[in-house]
């Protein structure tokens, strides 16, 4: 009763349980943009950032009658998102199609800029040597794919979603601590990926690779 009083999402959400069309559809509208952006960093890679958004949102509609508002909407969808990105490394890894690092660089301007500004923030450095505009944001984009896939979930959800340790630690079943470990780890091995090339101007090995 609480999430429904709060969140209008639940509510919508409810209203999806009743099958109705038009607040799923709201749903997905509002939603879309943010797992799209979400699945560029969490998932295998960001060429099926659109397929796992929409597989994310296919299950989010089979669960419907299922569905019961213990947990902010956000939350419940990312949790589902989370293990979508998951299952999908799993499968593409099985196969030895897996890439995290080698990807297009033709990605949204906006994104890589948000990105770059955002693993900066989190990594604590000054970028007094890093380009701006596309080089930097794709440094970047590179040194936060380089991390552990819950390391790079954890920040994702953070720095992008605004959400809590205790809504992190819902959508990726870990306890609050956990979490709170998991992004300080996060923090420092982006500043160890990040400060060689501020330092010196050359990208590390475990950058590129």
């Amino acid at each position: 009763m609480r999430f429904q009083q709060s969140d209008p999402d639940v509510r919508l959400m409810l209203r999806v349980k009743e099958d109705d069309a038009v607040a799923y559809e709201e749903l997905v509208r509002k939603y879309h943009p943010r797992l799209v952006r979400l699945m560029r960093s969490i998932g295998p890679s960001p060429d099926l950032a659109e397929d796992l958004a929409q597989e994310t949102f296919l299950r989010v509609f089979r669960a419907r009658h299922r569905y019961e508002p213990g947990a902010k909407f956000s939350t419940w969808l990312f949790t589902i998102a989370a293990n979508v990105g998951r299952n999908a490394a799993r499968r593409l890894g099985r196969r030895k199609e897996v890439n995290e690092v080698d990807a297009p660089r033709n990605q949204d301007a906006s994104h890589a800029g948000l990105l770059a500004a955002s693993a900066l923030e989190a990594s604590g450095l000054m970028p007094t040597r890093l380009a701006e505009g596309k080089e930097r944001g794709e440094l970047v984009r590179m040194a936060v794919q380089s991390l552990g896939e819950r390391q790079r979930t954890a920040l994702m959800l953070s720095r992008f979603e605004n959400m809590s340790y205790i809504e992190i630690a819902e959508a990726m079943d870990m306890t609050t601590p956990a979490v709170k470990s998991l992004l300080s780890r996060a923090r420092v091995n982006l500043r160890e990926l990040l400060q060689p090339y501020i330092d010196t101007g050359v990208v590390p090995d475990e950058v590129r690779s």
